[in-house]
């Protein structure tokens, strides 16, 4: 994307009412006003809270929004230039519950209350393969600690990656911690069973996994 495009995206996301951009100051020095605060100032209802984290283009989010009406969902990603797609659709085909927030993952805890969430997604992250790079992978147990935060206590965690790696990385983790493994699947789309909400929408770069016939795999679990 060159940056003239990159420059428009900033510019229209300043003027879309489904975009939250907190400052990293405001987050860290707890002035952000939305903390604790998502269903009343935002959505105006007392539906779940779902987070999409690392959205990329949006396309889950907004996808999830329209299938499930009856939730509130933010997707988050310190790329504003990428999630602008998804926003633009949100506002285009009038899709009310689902806003995105411009932030770090780090900082996912200084965004949300405690209890605030009810469940987390988290689609096709950068496994982050390298040891050294173990502490960026979305689902080691420093982010877990961050999620569990904000996490309602029976809150769940979703993980579908293409990674055969993140999935046996974040499935040993999970059971090394005794942490609650609700549904593990390392190919969705090839078993018998698999949740509708994981094989019902597909991302743009999920389509041309499966037609490379590269599996997708999942796990639902809760953070003890």
């Amino acid at each position: 994307m060159g940056s003239k495009n990159k420059l428009r995206r900033f510019k229209e996301n300043e003027t879309f009412q489904n975009v939250i951009q907190p400052s990293r100051d405001e987050l860290v020095n707890a002035n952000f006003k939305l903390k604790g605060k998502w269903r009343a100032e935002i959505f105006k209802n007392e539906n779940p809270i779902v987070l999409e984290l690392g959205c990329g283009k949006g396309e889950y989010s907004v996808a999830l929004a329209k299938k499930y009406p009856h939730k509130n969902y933010i997707g988050i990603d310190i790329k504003g230039a990428r999630f602008w797609r998804g926003a633009k659709t949100a506002l285009k085909e009038g899709i009310p519950n689902v806003v995105f927030l411009r932030t770090q993952i780090e900082l996912i805890d200084h965004a949300f209350a405690a209890n605030e969430v009810d469940e987390i997604w988290i689609t096709f992250p950068d496994p982050q393969i390298k040891y050294k790079r173990t502490k960026h992978r979305m689902t080691n147990a420093t982010f877990l600690e961050r999620y569990k935060k904000i996490l309602k206590p029976d809150g769940e965690v979703h993980l579908k990656t293409d990674s055969e790696f993140m999935h046996g990385y974040t499935l040993g983790l999970l059971h090394g911690a005794g942490h609650e493994v609700l549904y593990a699947n390392n190919n969705v789309y090839k078993q018998e069973g698999s949740p509708e909400e994981v094989t019902a929408i597909q991302t743009f770069y999920e389509s041309q996994y499966l037609e490379q016939n590269k599996p997708i795999t999942y796990i639902r679990f809760k953070i003890k």
